[in-house]
């Protein structure tokens, strides 16, 4: 039997509008829905009078401008990063321009620019002002957030935890009503189920990602995430034991129930996962070993 993925689908929102979701943090939502975005990428700012700003967004005119229209009168005194996707960062450099706030985050976009884009893409231009490390502790005016390194759906990964509010910001690590696509050379399954087992041995209570409700029940719902990449796996040998040899072949198998405009996007997991298992040595790949070369063949 499949495990049911819990996913939060009752947000509520209006686009551009400031909505104060806790005592401590407000949120934005960009007008980007979409296949992976869900609702619009939601930036969130935490504190009163000198604040900080999380994942600040796309390069979208009218979202910036709600933005700083919602900040009039108090000082951006950080830029927090979760992760340098198109639909996260890219809004840092006009909002430093504004503010003159800087930016914080692990490093710049990694992987290989000229693989297939999934998703919205990588933020090229990204370089953080601060370096960001797992475990570094960054200070604001009444709010201390700590910084929880998460790679798996991409290298520079961070989730950060507000101990104030006893809050994660998540990214996209665990959104609130899809699991992540992950996306070789960057993406690494390995990874992204360790950082998954990393957040069960915390005790956060509610989880705020960035495109999604609030997850208020975090350890099931990881819990959940983990099982739902197990029986992924598990699809994938029966795949290979079945005679389907390629991804081609797989996804239409695997991902009968989605949407065909996401394949490309199904394919990159479904490499992810093999890669894992290559890795590992439960299966054997017997075209092109390397990751570049693989991107050729399923691109």
């Amino acid at each position: 039997m499949a495990t049911p993925i819990p996913y939060v689908r009752d947000i509520e929102f209006e686009y551009g509008k400031i909505a104060q979701v806790s005592p401590m943090i407000r949120r934005v939502i960009c007008n980007n829905p979409g296949a992976f975005t869900f609702k619009g990428t939601g930036t969130y700012i935490i504190g009163k009078g000198n604040v900080a700003v999380v994942d600040p967004g796309p390069l979208d005119d009218d979202h910036i401008a709600a933005l700083l229209a919602a900040l009039d009168g108090e000082t951006v005194t950080h830029q927090i990063i979760t992760h340098t996707h198109r639909d996260h960062s890219p809004a840092a450099a006009p909002m430093k321009i504004a503010t003159s706030a800087p930016t914080y985050g692990y490093g710049p976009h990694h992987g290989n620019q000229r693989a297939p884009k999934v998703e919205e893409g990588g933020d090229w231009d990204f370089r953080p002002d601060h370096v960001v490390q797992d475990g570094d502790v960054i200070e604001g005016n009444g709010w201390t957030l700590e910084a929880v390194h998460t790679p798996g759906h991409t290298s520079n990964h961070l989730c950060f935890a507000l101990k104030e509010e006893n809050a994660l910001f998540s990214g996209d690590h665990v959104m609130g009503w899809s699991t992540s696509v992950i996306s070789p050379p960057d993406g690494d399954m390995a990874h992204y189920l360790h950082s998954l087992r990393k957040l069960l041995d915390r005790e956060d209570a509610i989880f705020w990602p960035t495109h999604g409700s609030p997850i208020k029940d975090p350890k099931p719902f990881v819990r959940a995430f983990l099982e739902h990449r197990e029986e992924r796996e598990v699809a994938i040998r029966k795949c290979i034991a079945d005679g389907h040899r390629t991804i081609e072949a797989m996804v239409p198998i695997i991902y009968k129930d989605v949407d065909k405009r996401l394949y490309r996007a199904a394919g990159r997991s479904v490499l992810a996962h093999l890669i894992q298992m290559q890795d590992e040595e439960r299966v054997r790949c017997d075209g092109p070993a390397d990751v570049e070369s693989v991107f050729d063949l399923v691109g």
